[in-house]
């Protein structure tokens, strides 16, 4: 199966409360590549690359998050990178 990107932006409780550390663990589960970054405004913006499949469960799962957080939106962008992420990564 072909390479998917996608990006999202996750509003709410997420910085502070290992959010990035928990996306990042889930994301490494399901063998995808990318990034999970804390943004100026609070929120926290997602790239995820990888299987159709998971990158769409990754996206589900991004309402989740870690324990701690209490997320109110998660919402997707387009996204004009190209595949070459080789791990997932926090910043």
């Amino acid at each position: 199966m072909a390479a998917i990107i996608k990006k999202a932006i996750v509003k709410g409780r997420v910085q502070g409360v290992f959010y990035r550390a928990s996306t990042r663990e889930k994301a490494l589960s399901l063998e995808l590549c990318g990034y999970a970054k804390n943004l100026s405004d609070g929120s926290v913006e997602v790239l995820a690359q990888g299987e159709g499949d998971k990158v769409e469960e990754l996206m589900q799962w991004l309402w989740t998050g870690s324990p701690a957080s209490d997320v109110s939106a998660v919402t997707l962008l387009e996204t004009v990178e190209e595949p070459g992420f080789t791990s997932f990564t926090t910043a």
